[in-house]
């Protein structure tokens, strides 16, 4: 494989985990202020409606997923070793915060959809037993 396209295939893979690592970190209170405060700052600053090199093409995004990709790096790096490698194994283990919230936030959704879909099966049926000739204001 070309050396390109084996950093880009590298960094596909790496992106999703790290940030799953630093959510981890951002939610643990042994990890310092100033790298949470540094690494949020970076991820307002993309975010961020002002946006000074957008107008070249494709460079424009690829500096604010650098610059993301940077600050998430970074941060890791400044937290504490041990709570680092914890929350590591956690996320292989499928034990981690972020596992523990998506699992949480997917069961919601689902709970929510469920409750929507009972609240239109019986929107239907009342509409099914209405009579057709009856008009609707007096339903």
């Amino acid at each position: 494989m070309h050396p390109v396209l084996a950093r880009v295939k590298d960094l596909l893979v790496e992106v999703p985990r790290h940030g799953k690592l630093a959510y981890c970190l951002l939610r643990d209170p042994r990890v310092p202020v100033a790298p949470k405060a540094a690494v949020l700052g970076a991820l307002a600053l993309i975010i961020s409606p002002i946006d000074f090199p957008a107008w070249v093409p494709v460079l424009g995004e690829l500096d604010m997923l650098a610059l993301g990709v940077l600050a998430v790096k970074t941060f890791i790096e400044a937290c504490p070793e041990a709570v680092r490698r914890e929350h590591e194994l956690a996320l292989e283990a499928g034990e981690s915060v972020f596992d523990h919230d998506f699992r949480d936030t997917v069961a919601a959704a689902r709970e929510g959809s469920g409750r929507l879909a009972n609240r239109i099966r019986a929107r239907i049926a009342r509409i099914a037993r209405r009579d057709p000739y009856q008009p609707i204001s007096e339903g």
